[in-house]
């Protein structure tokens, strides 16, 4: 069976090991590489509530014989595990008879150990359900389950609701619907251990001993862990994952886009296993028999860094844009369900300078449809309502500058100011007014003060 030809042994026992990772089995790891007792990968299953080790014998051969499976057996008898045992041969090409006549009587007499065999044939099946090519021993990404768009319980368009709540002179109720697009974003999230133990003559200098999680962008070009906040809100839905339904999604988004992985999920256990040796390589001094200070490189390998697991699933990334008069406001984010986290909010930004922030205060134009921070926001004189300093028509009365919707208010204004008596012209500009008063209060006291008045 010419299948996975190209691999070495120890590659061959790194694909049974994402195999059966694929299929459901805990705890998945590999065996010393430099003890071969009969056993190449270790994993465990729980059965009925029972927990059971198995041990598997990976054979990278044309033909397996009886010695193989006699082997395994007196090793899963020595393997130290608290709890039943059971064995597995995995080959490539196939099973003598002897041998799987020696398997079958295990099985028949109820042996404590017994031992499955899995051939070329059963490889074939096991690879069509997890997606693994033979060929060249990469394992496929097969996911069509996402993390859920959008609130079951809401409008899909509550977030955009809600981020206008704060924006003053506009009723929520009152935005226009948005447009609402949606991107299905392929990631996955990596669980991995790390166990490494560093010794020299003086005993034991450093050790690892971390289990590591973290979520990865896995779109095309090279894999970017998300940040804290992304990864929080994938690990914590993961659990609430749906099938990816895009003609129902299309019911209620306005656009519906499904993105594709990058690369095989082999490809990711490999980037992770490297990026986490790097991750924990770490120089350490210690002093030596002698009292000499020394210092130590301390690089895990490959062999000591297990990735437990690797689940892909999609990330809703929603973009609503909501235009008003002359302005668009797009607003993004990762969606799970009720929670979500904001990438860009064109909501609570001035459109004249780029002020951002929830913090601010910022005011909606009905004039032309802005919203701008308190820098760029004035009082209408004629109406008193808010406008935007980008749209305003501006002159000058009483030495002061008033805003305008437009020619029309600003020439009913002129009218109206024209019939003004003084003392009103003058209150246009209070503060000019007020600086009037008092420097006639202080003239007045001057005069009074040199006539000797007082």
């Amino acid at each position: 069976m010419a299948v996975l030809d190209e691999l070495s042994g120890f590659e061959f026992e790194d694909v049974i090991e994402d195999v059966f990772r694929n299929l459901g089995y805990e705890n998945v790891r590999q065996a010393e590489k430099t003890a071969d007792e009969g056993r190449d990968v270790i994993m465990e299953e729980v059965v009925d509530g029972t927990r059971r080790a198995i041990v598997v014998e990976c054979k990278h051969t044309g033909t397996v014989g009886r010695p193989v499976v006699q082997k395994l057996h007196s090793a899963i008898a020595t393997f130290d595990f608290d709890g039943p045992k059971r064995g597995m041969v995995v080959t490539t090409g196939r099973f003598t008879s002897p041998a799987q006549e020696y398997a079958d009587r295990l099985q028949q007499n109820d042996d404590p150990h017994p031992i499955e065999l899995l051939g070329g044939e059963d490889l074939r099946e096991i690879a069509d359900e997890i997606g693994l090519d033979l060929y060249n021993g990469r394992i496929e990404i097969l996911c069509d389950e996402t993390l859920r768009p959008y609130d079951l319980a809401a409008d899909v368009d509550a977030p955009v609701q809600e981020a206008f709540r704060d924006i003053e002179n506009i009723e929520a109720a009152d935005v226009p619907i948005p447009h609402s697009a949606v991107t299905f974003r392929p990631v996955v999230a990596v669980t991995a251990d790390t166990n490494a133990v560093f010794e020299t003559s003086v005993g034991v200098i450093h050790r690892i001993n971390d289990r590591t999680q973290f979520v990865v962008h896995a779109e095309r070009g090279h894999p970017q862990v998300v940040n804290e906040d992304v990864a929080a809100l994938v690990t914590e839905n993961f659990h609430t994952r749906i099938e990816l339904d895009s003609e129902q999604f299309g019911e209620v988004f306005d656009d519906v886009e499904e993105g594709r992985f990058g690369q095989t999920q082999t490809d990711y256990k490999e980037w992770a296993v490297e990026r986490l040796q790097q991750h924990h390589t770490t120089t350490v001094s210690y002093t030596g028999d002698n009292n000499v200070t020394y210092n130590k490189t301390c690089e895990p390998n490959l062999s000591d860094i297990s990735v437990q697991s690797i689940e892909p699933v999609y990330l809703p990334e929603v973009r609503q844009t909501t235009g008003i008069l002359e302005y668009s406001y797009p607003y993004e984010y990762y969606a799970a369900g009720s929670s979500r986290v904001t990438t860009e909010d064109g909501i609570h930004r001035c459109v004249h300078c780029e002020t951002s922030g929830v913090d601010e205060t910022y005011t909606y134009c009905p004039n032309c449809g802005a919203i701008a921070c308190t820098s760029h926001t004035r009082t209408e004189r004629l109406e008193g309502e808010p406008v935007c300093t980008g749209c305003a028509v501006t002159e000058r009365f009483a030495l002061k500058t008033k805003y305008f919707y437009d020619e029309q208010n600003l020439e009913e204004f002129r009218e109206e100011y024209a019939y003004m008596p003084l003392h009103e012209k003058a209150m246009e500009n209070k503060l000019l007014a007020g600086g009037s008063v008092v420097a006639t209060l202080l003239l007045v006291v001057g005069l009074l003060v040199i006539g000797g008045i007082i």
